[in-house]
């Protein structure tokens, strides 16, 4: 929980430097599994009460996630030693999000690159 809370307390919409394997994928994590609980809950009440107002519970929260997240993204791609405009490649149809889980999964690359010392330290 606390990598979801540096993501969106510390590096809300930081574009620099770069962001390790595990902080990219507990963000995910903790990202999936709230969209999961909020879309489940919101879809329980509105099938409970008819309230449609119910269903923007899960709208809302990917709104106020969606710059963390490519921020998040782009830091990550920059561990590889990639520029965050390579995030361009997931629009490219079937193979394009293949290609980006590859770089979502690649270790960091060792020591310091263009965009700051590697953040795990060694």
């Amino acid at each position: 929980m606390d990598w979801y809370l540096k993501v969106l307390k510390q590096h809300y919409a930081d574009f620099n430097g770069r962001a390790r394997r595990q902080e990219y994928w507990m963000f995910f994590l903790f990202n999936l599994i709230i969209s999961v609980v909020l879309g489940f809950s919101g879809g329980m009440l509105v099938g409970m009460t008819g309230v449609e107002t119910f269903g923007l519970l899960p709208m809302l929260y990917s709104l106020a996630v969606i710059i963390p997240g490519i921020a998040l993204t782009v830091r990550r791609l920059h561990d590889t030693g990639k520029s965050g405009w390579f995030m361009l490649v997931s629009f490219i149809p079937l193979i394009g999000p293949l290609i980006m889980l590859y770089f979502m999964v690649v270790d960091s690359q060792p020591g310091n690159n263009e965009y700051g010392p590697n953040p795990k330290g060694a």
